[in-house]
């Protein structure tokens, strides 16, 4: 079942038909039998007794696939209803593929990264000893370990590889241009005699100053201290041997590291210093990345309180959903939560996907660091990936917000009942904002003429319910799927009355099926999910909710024209402008 076949001929095949076209099908037997009689089947296998298939598309209305049932009793036949749900059905299977698809996508990535990384690592041949110190390293680096421990444990590891008895750790502070010393320990020395002290003296700024590692002798100490080079030596100068490395990430200083022996028979060599030097830039990236942790923990706390609060308004979306159900409210607002929660699950699932590629880059970079392969260009890399994702959540963040702000708006009203004054055009585009979902990819063009200062004192549910029947109407019977089309809304105020007119140039209506438009389970596509309840419940909410009269025109291809008229005030009350 899971072998690919090749497509057939739509004209061959209904499955095909509704992959190939983009749009719902719907086959009796009747259909069958008749192309039968004609010499031509439509499908393999039995002939159904009723066939429904709904096409699989992507955010960009290109094929997926297509979902079908089929039945093969006459007493079990799909009510359009059921085609309805299958409708929705196939969208949520839409959606749930294109997320395993990109998830499948990003998992090959990541496979095909880790790959090229395993290879490059296994070229690198390093001493088991010292490689077992970098990766005591990077541990530390994502511990949290106090300072002291964690460089009581560096100072460990060092002693692991050369003798260390007299070592000490000094860190650099740009804020302030001082050097203090953290970490000091030492066989003539208890305490350093200074914990902190400015940029410019000793041995710590003279490493700093000439961004190299250096390693003196006592006589090669003791001519650089002659020399001047050096001023403000701290501790003994009674030294056998001496090295300091600086710890430096794009020549940018965190601080030092210096080894010294009091014992003439333990004398450092160039190989010891060059150790000492790649373990201090190991641990200079160590630093970094720990303090660039300690961003991306903050970065991270707020994402979580964003996360929470969309969160919790989309459980307040979720709320209002259940307590329009349960009072038996109108149905089509069920739809306006399900369009409006597919629209949220497009930037929320952006937002998983960038959290998990940044998770995922940040792994890779730790193992990049942890096997000394981190370069300035992966380091770079690693930060702009760290910035687009972050723009990328915050802007998606505040696109679903806006979403669930309008939808609650429109809930509220549509389930309260109660009488408000409210702003006609603002709330007419926060309905526009909340039909999106239904008007997204199609080529319809909206127009609102309404003046910016009439304000309503009466139901701005009836008003939203209004609106969005009369949309959902041109889309489902004025206009095909690809058809561009216009729609206009016109409000005006007369007198104390608000003239409000809706038109547009889809396919029109004749003169029997306009007398029947007001009457309940009236439809002209009964078999495409119609209910014919939209235009009854329409009328009723204008003559009865909202005081008016509404008067309708339409002639084939001509499109449709509602007329209505509506006291600006329930209760009779004079508004200002």
């Amino acid at each position: 079942l899971n072998q690919p076949v090749r497509l057939a001929s739509p004209d061959e095949s209904p499955t095909a038909w509704v992959i190939l076209n983009g749009r719902n099908l719907v086959v009796t037997a009747d259909d069958f039998h008749a192309r039968e009689r004609e010499g031509s089947s439509f499908g393999a296998g039995s002939a159904a007794e009723h066939w429904i298939g709904c096409p699989l598309l992507d955010q960009q209305h290109l094929p997926l696939g297509a979902i079908v049932i089929q039945s093969y009793t006459p007493e079990h036949t799909y009510s359009s209803e059921d085609q309805a749900l299958f409708a929705v059905i196939a969208n949520h299977v839409s959606v749930a593929l294109q997320s395993l698809q990109s998830m499948d996508r990003l998992e090959r990535a990541v496979q095909e990264r880790t790959a090229r990384l395993a290879h490059e690592v296994a070229e690198r041949r390093r001493a088991e000893q010292v490689q077992h110190a970098l990766y005591q390293i990077a541990d530390l680096s994502a511990s949290a370990l106090d300072t002291n421990v964690l460089m009581a444990s560096l100072h460990r590891i060092i002693g692991e590889l050369m003798v260390v008895e007299n070592f000490m750790i000094g860190l650099y502070h740009p804020s302030t241009k001082e050097i203090s010393i953290p970490y000091f320990v030492d066989q003539k020395d208890a305490a350093p005699p200074l914990k902190r002290f400015p940029y410019g003296q000793g041995m710590c700024s003279y490493l700093l100053a000439s961004k190299q590692p250096q390693l003196h002798d006592a006589g090669s100490f003791a001519r650089l201290v002659a020399s001047g080079q050096v001023s403000g030596i701290m501790g003994s100068p009674d030294i056998a041997s001496w090295m300091g490395a600086p710890m430096l990430v794009h020549d940018k200083p965190y601080g030092v590291l210096i080894v010294q022996s009091y014992d003439p028979a333990t004398v450092y060599a160039k190989a010891d210093l060059d150790l000492l030097a790649f373990i201090a830039s190991h641990v200079a990236v160590a630093i970094a990345r720990m303090e660039a942790d300690r961003n991306m923990r903050k970065t991270k706390e707020l994402l979580e309180e964003q996360n929470a609060a969309l969160n919790s308004a989309l459980t307040q979306l979720q709320q209002a959903q259940g307590e329009l159900v349960r009072k038996e409210k109108l149905a089509s607002l069920g739809e306006l939560v399900a369009g409006v929660a597919h629209e949220i699950n497009t930037p929320l699932g952006i937002c998983v996907t960038a959290t998990s590629h940044l998770v995922e880059e940040l792994r890779l970079t730790r193992e990049e660091l942890a096997a000394g392969e981190m370069t300035e260009d992966s380091l770079n890399s690693f930060f702009e990936i760290v910035d687009q994702s972050l723009r990328i959540m915050t802007t998606n963040t505040q696109r679903a917000a806006a979403l669930v702000r309008s939808f609650k708006q429109v809930a509220v009203d549509q389930s309260s009942g109660d009488v408000r004054s409210f702003n006609l055009r603002a709330y007419i585009n926060e309905v526009l904002l909340s039909l999106q979902p239904k008007l997204k990819g199609r080529p319809i063009k909206v127009e609102v003429d309404c003046p910016p200062d009439l304000v309503m004192e009466s139901f701005p549910g009836a008003v939203s319910q209004i609106v969005t029947n009369m949309v959902v109407n041109s889309l489902v019977h004025g206009f095909e799927r690809d058809q561009p089309g216009h729609i206009a809304i016109r409000a005006a105020l007369e007198g104390g009355t608000v003239a409000f007119s809706y038109t547009d140039d889809g396919a029109g209506m004749d003169k029997e099926s306009l007398d029947k438009l007001f009457d309940p389970f009236f439809t002209t596509k009964r078999g495409s999910g119609g209910s014919g309840l939209g235009a009854h419940i329409l009328f009723n909410l204008v003559t009865g909710a909202l005081g008016g009269s509404v008067q309708v025109d339409s002639a084939p291809g001509q499109g449709l024209r509602y007329a209505l008229r509506f006291p600006r005030s329930v209760r009779g009350e004079k508004l200002a402008a």
